[in-house]
């Protein structure tokens, strides 16, 4: 596999998005009304102003969750080759759990995991 797959990679990724953008441009009905720029949240008509504040704890929290999903996931390619890979690749598997868990624990100390 060399540079020439990649390429060729590249461009049928291009092609494929750029060609359902535009076949949804071609088929697609548009139509335009006031109610499309409103905000929508669970079916519920809004009250008041729609663009406030919120507490950047939510964002804090979701950032956290996604981080350690990632994080997971690096584990899958490790548990598969964990008895091929030997003690080596144990320990630097134990490091980086360590890590992770030290990384829980700061976010704990600064309150980030609090929901409210």
């Amino acid at each position: 596999m060399g540079a020439g797959s990649l390429i060729v990679l590249i461009i049928c990724g291009i092609a494929f998005a750029g060609g359902g953008i535009l076949l949804s441009k071609v088929l697609a009905q548009t139509s335009t009304n006031a109610q499309k720029g409103q905000a929508y949240e669970c079916g519920v008509p809004t009250q008041g102003r729609s663009w406030i504040q919120l507490n950047v704890g939510y964002y804090l929290f979701a950032i956290l969750f996604l981080i350690f999903d990632v994080e997971l996931v690096f584990l899958y390619p490790w548990a598969v080759v964990v008895r091929e890979a030997g003690w080596m690749a144990f320990l630097e598997i134990v490091i980086f759990l360590f890590i992770l868990f030290l990384g829980f624990l700061y976010a704990h100390k600064k309150g980030a995991l609090k929901w409210m």
